[in-house]
């Protein structure tokens, strides 16, 4: 007869989704990078929200940022967790890595009044987050006796964290204005005085993420190859071939900005990525680009009003008017009073 223990040999297997143990590790890793882009997520909107609730002239981007439904946002870390899980490791190392040497490129091309810019591209960074969070925890974790327990552990400290920036996001957004006026929130007022230094904050935890996870990546990758001489012949043609796709695209983003922009330089870079795996891969890279190329469009969706809140060239605000010191009135002058002259 037919019996359970048998049931894994007649199901698929999949060099990232394997039945047993393996497949719940990456369910674990899943939802811890689902997690991760879903702080980020969070506080990116907090400071757009806090941004726009400053300046009454945004008084139509925040009603937007208002009317986003919480529960959406919880189908959305499912469907990106899921994503992350069955996504193979050779595509989200290579996502990674493509992320990164944009990156790069794209901050060391920005002036000091590019603040827009360097919050697009954080927003950006979303999927390949995920893809950096998943290859560090797979390669960090790999063979570690007690791993099943240190992902759970993880996954904790992850779900706390995002739940506290979900929490944090709704109070904003819901309680920030009211409690501003009042000057009674501790929230409200740090939110207020610490807002502006939110994006130094993203960008130092977003910096040490990506160097963990280019890491990872390059060891994941070069397990493929036997020998140094293999891997040098791998990574040159991709590194010459991403430098000359990259300063492309930005010229077209800045020419071109806005969604649609965004998601043709989507389409060329998982087109790019395609080419490469049909040269080095399997057919399952091949379903892996495709799967990052939904990945990808599931975190731009999400982020739309917030990727419009970028074009705004005064964006981000400065604080309002009302809270600016007011000027003591000039005092008249002497030589201005009226002055009796008697006669003599």
């Amino acid at each position: 007869m037919f019996s359970l223990p048998f049931l894994p040999s007649w199901l698929p297997s999949l060099p990232s989704l394997q039945w047993g143990s393996s497949l719940l590790h990456s369910v674990l890793q899943g939802l811890i990078g689902a997690s991760g882009v879903s702080v980020l997520n969070s506080l990116l909107k907090v400071y757009f929200f806090v941004n726009c609730a400053n300046n009454p002239e945004r008084r139509l981007e925040k009603e937007r940022l208002q009317a986003q439904w919480a529960s959406l946002e919880m189908v959305h870390l499912a469907g990106l967790a899921l994503i992350l899980t069955v996504l193979g490791a050779r595509v989200a190392a290579l996502v990674v890595l493509e992320f990164s040497l944009r990156a790069v490129s794209t901050l060391l091309s920005l002036g000091k009044g590019s603040e827009g810019e360097r919050l697009q591209l954080y927003l950006l960074s979303q999927y390949s987050l995920g893809c950096g969070l998943t290859c560090g925890l797979s390669f960090l974790q790999e063979g570690a006796p007690r791993r099943t327990l240190s992902l759970l552990l993880g996954l904790g400290l992850a779900t706390l964290l995002s739940a506290g920036a979900r929490r944090l996001c709704r109070h904003a957004c819901q309680l920030y204005e009211p409690h501003r006026r009042l000057q009674r929130c501790g929230v409200c007022l740090g939110l207020l005085a610490g807002a502006p230094h939110l994006p130094q904050l993203l960008a130092r935890a977003l910096a040490v993420a990506f160097a963990v996870g280019n890491l990872a990546a390059v060891a994941l990758v070069n397990q493929d190859f036997p020998t140094t001489s293999d891997a040098v012949r791998f990574w040159m043609p991709l590194v010459i071939c991403y430098a000359l796709l990259v300063i492309y695209m930005q010229e077209e983003q800045r020419q071109h900005p806005g969604l649609q922009s965004q998601v043709q330089t989507l389409l060329v870079r998982m087109g790019g990525l395609f080419v490469l795996l049909l040269t080095v891969g399997c057919w399952l890279d091949l379903l892996g680009v495709l799967l990052s190329l939904l990945g990808e469009l599931w975190c731009l969706a999400g982020s739309r009003t917030l990727l419009d809140l970028c074009q705004i060239q005064d964006f981000p605000s400065q604080r309002p008017s009302g809270s600016a010191p007011r000027q003591s009135q000039p005092q008249p002058s002497a030589a201005a009073q009226p002055q009796d002259t008697a006669p003599s």
